[in-house]
């Protein structure tokens, strides 16, 4: 059997499969309905293969029509793409030449719509940082418009244009010069937005009920700066707010035309307070260090001045009080009066002896406090600067600011022993001349009476 005479059996069972297919869903009672429905099979199967060549004609020339509708349609299309890229060409070379047409009108005035441009675009950032926009917030929408047409060699400025640009300009230096009231929204530092009157002085600070205000360049908003400067500015700004006329003094940051960078550094420098916990706890036992200098300094400045007017009474009195230390070492003369001087001396020595402990008492520990405090601050200095060289090993020196925020901490323990140390000097100073005094009555007198008991 060749390939031929296969493909023609397989081709016939392919055929017939449908038909026995049909027959086997009826069943013949006989050999003529069986010859019957193979017949009926046959002919149905020959219309429906009919039918099925007739569709696959009517496709094939449906497709050719299609096929010849887009094959027109690309040829349309390429003439017209052979028609545009002519006229675009024509275009190209027109504008070319309106181009440089402009250019030869413009002759002079091309260098001065330059500078135009250029004086457009800097008073646009101006504008835009200064303060005056917080009282005319949209006056810079025109020169958005005018920058990019400008810029886009599509269209010259106007006339009003250029004369609205001179206003502004002129107006900017004006209003730079003036101190005037204007209602505006105001964001506090809660993050509440409230509507009030706010003062402006000049280019330099805005002002509302004693605060100090901020218009962050490019927000259109008037905030409240979270942190204030001292009691006396926020006065002298409910006063400026208050006044209808005259002078008025407040203070106001000379560096708020290019962003106000004195009044922020000013507002962000820590207080006596905030540099007082830099100093950590090293910071914190030099102060309890202090406390306790200044509590001992004022006990024994007041008991001392008792012993003394004590002592200047006995001065005075021929009657030995035992109540005070001179009166107790005149009480041991009188005592020993008939004893020789040898032993009348070192009975009054011993006397004074016992007095001195009470009259110096806490003198040695003021001393103490005074040599103590600046070497604690020396130690909390050196262990900051430790940690700050530890932090510029871990993150470099790439911040300033950082690094000398650091090193501002680390000496704060150095002040603070400082602060200590001179003030318990003078007082250890001033608490010991009493002292001393005292003393050298007691010993002035010891000497008197073993004078006075040898005749000398």
């Amino acid at each position: 059997m060749n390939g031929a005479t296969l493909r023609s059996l397989l081709l016939g069972l392919a055929v017939l499969l449908p038909a026995f297919d049909h027959l086997h869903a009826e069943d013949a009672a006989s050999l003529d309905e069986l010859l019957t429905l193979i017949k009926k099979a046959e002919l149905n199967e020959s219309s429906e293969q009919l039918e099925r060549e007739a569709a696959f004609r009517r496709a094939k020339t449906e497709q050719a029509e299609l096929l010849k509708q887009a094959k027109a349609e690309l040829v349309a299309e390429e003439r017209r793409s052979e028609t545009l890229e002519k006229t675009f060409a024509e275009n190209e070379l027109k504008v070319a030449a309106l181009r440089e047409q402009l250019q030869t009108r413009l002759g002079s005035l091309r260098e001065m719509f330059g500078h135009l441009t250029a004086a457009a675009g800097d008073t646009r950032t101006n504008l835009k940082n200064s303060l005056v926009s917080a009282q005319y917030p949209d006056r810079t929408d025109f020169l958005d418009d005018m920058i990019e047409r400008m810029s886009g060699d599509t269209r010259l400025p106007s006339l009003t244009e250029i004369e609205q640009l001179w206003y502004e300009i002129n107006r900017e230096m004006i209003e730079g010069g003036r101190v005037v009231s204007f209602p505006a929204t105001v964001v506090t530092a809660e993050g509440e937005r409230v509507q009030q009157q706010v003062v402006r002085i000049g280019v330099f600070n805005l002002l509302s009920n004693g605060a100090y205000l901020h218009y962050p360049p490019g927000t259109d908003m008037v905030t409240e700066l979270p942190r204030q400067p001292g009691r006396d500015y926020r006065k002298a700004a409910q006063q400026l707010q208050a006044a209808k006329d005259g002078f008025t003094r407040t203070g106001i940051d000379p560096t708020g035309p290019s962003g106000g960078s004195l009044l922020s550094a000013l507002i962000d420098s820590p207080g006596w307070l905030e540099r007082w916990h830099q100093g950590g706890w090293i910071g914190y036992l030099i102060t309890a260090l202090g406390v306790i200098s200044l509590l001992l300094a004022g006990w024994r400045f007041a008991v001392l001045s008792a012993i003394s007017r004590r002592v200047t009474a006995q001065l005075n009195n021929s009657k030995a009080n035992t109540g005070n230390p001179l009166g107790r070492v005149l009480k041991v003369g009188e005592d020993h009066r008939g004893a020789d001087a040898e032993s009348l001396e070192l009975k009054l020595h011993e006397q004074v002896l016992k007095e001195r402990p009470a009259i110096e008492a806490g003198l040695g520990l003021l001393k103490i406090i005074a040599m103590v405090a600046p070497l604690m601050g020396l130690l909390g200095t050196v262990t900051g600067m430790i940690v700050t060289f530890q932090a510029i090993t871990l993150f470099g020196t790439g911040d300033p600011k950082t690094m000398a925020g650091g090193i501002s901490a680390a000496l704060v323990t150095t002040v603070l022993g400082l602060c200590v140390a001179i003030p318990t000097v003078l007082l250890h100073a001033l608490i010991n001349s009493p002292a001393q005094r005292v003393l050298h009555i007691l010993e002035e007198q010891s000497a008197g009476i073993v004078a006075e008991q040898t005749g000398v």
